[in-house]
């Protein structure tokens, strides 16, 4: 079932409340994404274990393909 960008943004907002999160529609048909997290959340973490908490925020959804990036940052995070 397709998620539109909207509700990806706010459920993962929601998960890394530090981060810096950007979704990009790759397709244009709400079900082909890729999102962008830098966050102080994953640091210390491998990159898989990045990827897992990633996951885990977004259990609640079918989304067809998801390409995800994960960076992390020391301290607070400022844009």
């Amino acid at each position: 079932m397709p998620i539109l960008q909207s509700d990806l943004e706010n459920c993962l907002s929601t998960a890394f409340p530090s981060g810096k999160i950007v979704v990009i529609d790759t397709a244009g048909d709400n079900d082909h994404y890729q999102v962008e997290i830098t966050c102080t959340t994953f640091e210390g973490l491998s990159r898989i274990q990045q990827h897992q908490k990633v996951y885990a925020a977004l259990k609640d959804y079918d989304i067809h393909a998801l390409s995800i990036k994960t960076n992390y940052i020391s301290g607070e995070f400022h844009e």
